[in-house]
């Protein structure tokens, strides 16, 4: 026969059970802000330890960029004041940089520094006759992150064709850079660099051009860059 149970047992029992459920959602509670928190403080060090590493590495590759670049801008065929460095021939100290900026560039890749080495590397490629691996250089940094270098590699790369006769993928380099300007390489430059390439086969065009950056960018220095290559330009015709 079942055993009959007071209701004050049952009432008991079932305060004991609520309070040992409340028990286990607190604890469960308690261990799942835990684990948030851990989790929490383990993306903030990371995020710290990252960031502290880049900002070494952007040091790291500054300093080096920068020794890099005192080759590439040494006298050439002077004697060198007290702390510089002097070479013979403009061959001498461009094979000099070269190696210099592309070990910052295979050092520092994902930094703005090893982006600029780089660039400064094809320079050195072009000055030395290297023009393959020039190009090489430059065209894979129009497709780089960093916006600013891969207009300056679009510039560079668009004068490299200018000056190959290569004239449609000048033009198409050029009008892209004027579609998408940049800080350092500004609608205006760019245009004035697509009126020079037009200005000894088209005439005409280059005057539309040379015309049109004196009417957007009046009283700048480029406007009269521009008035003076039309007088030159009318000159010639």
């Amino acid at each position: 026969m079942p055993q009959h149970i007071p209701r004050k047992q049952l009432k008991k029992d079932e305060v004991r059970e609520t309070l040992q459920h409340g028990a286990d959602a607190l604890l469960s509670h308690q261990q799942a802000t835990l684990y948030i928190l851990i989790i929490a403080i383990v993306v903030a060090l990371g995020v710290f330890g990252w960031k502290t590493y880049t900002e070494r590495q952007t040091v790291k590759a500054s300093a080096e960029f920068d020794s890099a670049m005192k080759v590439f801008q040494s006298p050439v065929g002077t004697p060198p004041t007290p702390g510089e460095t002097s070479y013979a021939s403009d061959s001498q100290k461009f094979a000099a940089a070269a190696p210099q900026f592309a070990d910052v560039a295979s050092k520092y890749p994902r930094t703005h520094a090893g982006q600029l080495a780089r660039y400064y590397a094809a320079l050195s490629y072009e000055k030395l006759g290297k023009v393959g691996d020039a190009k090489k250089e430059l065209q894979d940094l129009t497709s780089s992150s960093d916006h600013e270098v891969a207009a300056l590699a679009q510039l560079e790369l668009a004068g490299i064709d200018d000056r190959a006769g290569q004239d449609d993928e000048a033009v198409k380099l050029y009008e892209g850079l004027i579609a998408q300007p940049s800080v350092l390489v500004p609608k205006p430059v760019a245009m004035m660099a697509l009126a020079e390439h037009y200005a000894p086969k088209n005439p005409a065009a280059a005057a539309r051009l040379y015309a049109q950056i004196k009417s957007e960018y009046p009283d700048t220095p480029i406007a009269e860059q521009a008035d003076q290559a039309l007088a030159l330009l009318g000159s010639k015709s």
